[in-house]
């Protein structure tokens, strides 16, 4: 990106840069998965999130009766790991596989072409965009997806709205600086009142952009979207905004396209957007209690009945990073909203 003197940047524009932009963003031009990456994601942490994601999408098509054609779409596929261990599954059910049309929507080249080679021989769509998507019902699946897009923070003043921006300078290093905004004038373009009882406001226009597509798709044709992400449940937003680079936390300003910038989801105010946009929330829950009401604990028993010690260890400990309260169990929040004819709560009620 060509920073002029004095430029000064939306934080939202700032953090699509530093992801996306085509040439120098941390999305497009490396893989963030594994050791040499930044962060590890449940799908390589064990093959059996996978499983029970795989499952639970059957058990949602049984729930729709069974419709003879239907899209599944994994919003942002990172490296194809969870895709591949989810038609794997489906290999076991030849009715269901017949019936899947499997879409992803991925906007780094890069990853697309890890994706690729990774699920190569297999029947997918890659999609430039969610309008491609045929009209039939559509279960959507979004793990650590909405986490990765950019965000406008809005701060409370003296009774006034200022909004994060970040000033540039030839001479300096990158600097915050807040700036006076008409708060009325934004929630006439979100579509609700968003900063009712708020002192601090994060949110993501693009997850809105995306929920509303999504959303149309869901009340026209039925289906739901199952979203996974790191994320909390209180009502007061608070400022989330974190980046990691080599591993460590990094200052969100430092190493311009080399690092990671996320921030948790505000579940609450995610539930407000789908209900607006005239979806039922069926569940909320932890990623603990999602994996465990679908059953992971019996699957390791039985994959772990007659392995060695080593390996078996090997497959609870991997479990215990997903499910334990102090790792992703708690911090990780799982959510599913569907049509207002849909009544489908596996995975969120024991």
């Amino acid at each position: 990106m060509r920073i002029k003197k004095k430029n000064i940047l939306t934080l939202d524009k700032y953090i699509y840069e530093a992801l996306y932009n085509s040439k120098s963003g941390y999305y497009m031009k490396g893989n963030p998965f594994g050791k040499n990456g930044d962060y590890i994601t449940a799908p390589n942490i064990s093959i059996l999130f996978s499983e029970m994601i795989a499952i639970w999408i059957i058990l949602f098509w049984e729930n729709l009766k069974c419709p003879k054609k239907f899209n599944l779409i994994e919003l942002g596929a990172g490296n194809g790991e969870m895709m591949k261990q989810i038609i794997k599954t489906f290999d076991r059910f030849l009715v269901f596989k017949n019936c899947c049309k499997i879409n992803i929507l991925e906007k780094s080249i890069y990853l697309k072409k890890i994706q690729k080679k990774k699920l190569k021989n297999r029947n997918i769509k890659w999609l430039k965009n969610l309008n491609e998507l045929p009209n039939i019902p559509s279960i959507f699946i979004g793990n650590e997806f909405f986490d990765a897009l950019p965000i406008k923070q809005l701060i409370k003043k003296n009774n006034e709205w200022y909004e994060r921006n970040v000033k540039f300078s030839q001479l300096s290093q990158p600097k915050f600086i807040d700036i006076l905004i008409n708060i009325k004038k934004i929630e006439r373009k979100i579509g609700f009142k968003i900063s009712h009882k708020q002192k601090f406001i994060e949110y993501s226009p693009l997850l809105i952009e995306y929920l509303k597509i999504i959303s149309k798709k869901i009340n026209s044709n039925s289906g739901g979207i199952l979203i996974i992400d790191y994320g909390y449940w209180n009502n007061n937003m608070k400022n989330t905004l974190k980046s990691i680079y080599n591993h460590k936390f990094n200052k969100v300003l430092d190493n311009f396209g080399q690092s990671d910038i996320t921030y948790n989801l505000s579940f609450n105010l995610v539930k407000k957007i789908l209900k607006k946009l005239n979806l039922k929330i069926c569940g909320m829950t932890n990623q603990k209690s999602f994996l465990t009401n679908l059953g992971i604990l019996k699957r390791a028993e039985i994959i772990s009945k007659n392995l060695p010690f080593s390996k078996k260890a090997d497959i609870y400990f991997r479990i215990k990073r997903l499910i334990d309260k102090n790792s992703m169990g708690e911090l990780f929040k799982v959510m599913l909203a569907t049509n207002k004819n849909v009544n489908f709560q596996t995975g969120f009620i024991n």
